[in-house]
């Protein structure tokens, strides 16, 4: 109640600051965002909570429909090959942006194992892991609320062949509610002859799309001065108040966006005082609008779904280390309720194609994505490749969990395009490009848990440019994660608007669901304490 009574204050307070505004005929700065994905949205949810007005553009039917994702990376362990100081980073971004969208995560652990044809050792990862450990231990110190991935010394655990063969005798729990119980079904279903040991079991939780989507919904309805025009096609950005244009170095202070609503039959206009370009895999498009030369990658990539009956209950996710792109790359089974699964194949036969990555030229910053894959993006897949490359992920799998071998394809699959910044197709981590001269920022987030880091450094440019105030209360109300949309709706308001969406793309509307959300795992651990 009492954190209740301060979110409908800070509501207060924010409401107060706008109306002071109004009265004394502060006109409101604009900031246009082009792309409705996890960092536009994030972006706009972070501006219209300071009273911005905020325009934000999106070409599809509802916010956050893009590529495909699992779980929140909360620190990197998937990817062997990036620096210890990126998974740390990963982290910190992973527990910030949960923060903001906590109705989003499915609380199950991920099992991280490394098969028996893999040169490396379950053991090279435990360093890393124990860095983790202290950082996220850290992160608790400096604030209680941070503690949102269950207890520190309980953020990875071992299990050995012994141990496993223990547990494959004993009778699986519909529910698990103990790191125990939920390996049982692993001890059952995954082929212990294949991978080493120890495995290694992570706080590494799901994340749905389908209700981030939802919740990013939910945060900017909250707000008069947000303006949100999906299924709305940009067509052209050109400064409006420009100096000294003809020079590199020159300097724009407004720019006008044409778009265009579904069904209109006129372009509208609006002119903004800054600009973000948010367009996910699009963004070289803005580029070359705005003049700014810059190299990237895309790559196409996509995830499978399936449904298998045989799982007796919740299963944790299960990811079994390859080489990217080899023939002997990641296996990855990620758990939905009502027994769908999402599947990785990090080969080029399944999630990885092979001209899938491409990269951008001196003519342009967009690179070209075969033809291929754009129809598959903008108008879905044909059938019979889904259908082949969807049963090939089913046989991926079911190399090192046998009875896996029973699911059935659904004819869906989640995928788009990913930017990557620069040249290393390794890259995990990064945020925003700014360019103050000219009042632009791209998004450059190759993982979605690093929008609300890039919506906060826009906001530093914002106020460096005299934008915006410096040291707001609503600025600090983010740090302290007071957002109005979690005073006014709970896991219930998302999970209805994330059937709707999940339905209206053509997937299970369970899968839209969590088989336990963060609150609940909260609550619970609070009433094991008293106990």
């Amino acid at each position: 109640m009492t954190q209740t009574f301060i979110k409908d204050q800070s509501k207060l307070a924010l409401d107060d600051a706008l109306s002071q505004t109004a009265k004394h005929n502060i006109p409101a700065k604009r900031v246009g965002i082009l792309g409705g994905g996890t960092a536009g949205a994030t972006i706009a949810i972070r501006l219209a909570a300071l009273g911005l007005e905020t325009y934000l553009f999106e070409k599809k039917k509802s916010l956050i429909d893009g590529p495909p994702m699992c779980h929140l990376h909360a620190g990197g362990n998937l990817y062997r090959e990036i620096p210890d100081e990126d998974c740390v980073a990963l982290l910190k971004q992973c527990i910030d942006i949960l923060r903001l969208y906590p109705y989003t995560i499915d609380v199950r652990p991920t099992v991280f194992a490394v098969p028996t044809r893999d040169e490396g050792l379950p053991e090279d990862l435990l360093p890393r892991l124990d860095i983790l450990t202290d950082a996220y231990r850290e992160l608790i110190a400096q604030d209680a609320n941070n503690k949102v991935l269950g207890e520190p010394d309980n953020y990875y655990q071992l299990y050995s062949h012994e141990k496993m063969l223990e547990l494959s005798e004993q009778e699986q729990v519909a529910v698990p509610e103990t790191v125990d119980e939920w390996m049982i079904p692993v001890a059952k279903y995954l082929d212990l002859n294949k991978v080493k040991f120890p495995l290694i079991v992570v706080q590494e939780y799901g994340w749905n799309i389908f209700r981030l989507a939802a919740s990013a919904q939910l945060a900017l309805e909250e707000y008069n001065h947000a303006h949100v025009f999906t299924d709305t096609q940009v067509k052209q950005v050109m400064p409006v108040d420009c100096e000294n244009c003809t020079n590199a170095d020159h300097h724009v202070t407004k720019w006008r966006i044409d778009y265009q609503q579904a069904n209109a039959s006129q372009t509208e206009a609006v002119e903004v005082d800054y600009l973000v370009n948010a367009c996910g895999f699009r963004t070289g498009v803005i580029d070359d609008m705005v003049g700014v030369k810059v190299t990237r990658m895309v790559e196409f990539k996509s995830s499978y779904i399936t449904r298998w009956d045989d799982a007796g209950g919740q299963i944790p996710e299960i990811i079994v280390y390859g080489n990217r792109g080899t023939p002997e790359g990641m296996a990855q089974l990620t758990p939905y309720p009502d027994g769908y699964f999402q599947i990785h194949g990090m080969s080029k036969a399944i999630t990885l194609f092979n001209d899938g990555l491409v990269a951008s030229n001196k003519g342009s910053a967009q690179p070209k994505l075969p033809k291929q894959y754009v129809h598959y993006i903008e108008d879905g897949w044909d059938k019979a490749p889904l259908q082949a490359r969807s049963q090939q992920a089913i046989e991926y799998v079911a190399e090192f969990v046998p009875t896996f071998n029973s699911a059935r394809t659904i004819g869906n699959a989640l995928y788009g395009g990913q930017q990557i910044p620069g040249k290393d197709d390794t890259l995990r981590v990064a945020d925003v490009s700014l360019y103050s001269n000219i009042r632009y920022a791209r998004a450059e987030n190759v993982k979605a848990s690093s929008t609300l880091i890039a919506a906060d450094q826009i906001v530093h440019e914002l106020t460096q440019l005299g934008l915006i105030a410096n040291d707001t209360a609503e600025d600090r109300r983010r740090y302290a994660h007071e957002w109005n949309y979690l005073v006014h709706n709970d896991s219930t308001a998302v999970d209805n608007v994330a059937r709707v969406l999940a339905e209206e793309r053509g997937f299970p509307q369970a899968m839209a669901g969590v088989n336990r959300s963060i609150r609940e795992a909260t609550l619970a651990n609070l009433a094991s304490n008293k106990t």
